[in-house]
């Protein structure tokens, strides 16, 4: 990661939260619904969530959206369709 393409992570509501929140070894809804309570009161959360989306982040809570909701946002459903004949 530049410097200068994170430089909003030292402003993330997550900065004081135990990283195993975001970052859980097996996830519970219980856990995800904590970790975007504290990314919906975040000020960086839309850069943290575009930035997830950029780099292809593949585990943990970034910007308030788990791994399957970010892979929805960058892969609608429908996007893959067949050529045409």
């Amino acid at each position: 990661m530049a410097p200068e393409e994170i430089s909003w992570l030292r402003r993330g509501a997550c900065r004081s939260s135990d990283p195993d929140l975001f970052f859980p070894l097996a996830p519970t809804p219980l856990q995800e619904a904590r970790a975007k309570a504290v990314c919906a009161a975040c000020q960086v959360a839309q850069e943290c969530r575009s930035y997830a989306l950029r780099a292809g982040e593949a585990e943990g809570i970034w910007g308030g959206l788990t791994p399957e909701e970010r892979r929805r946002t960058r892969f609608p459903e429908g996007w893959r369709r067949p050529a045409a004949s």
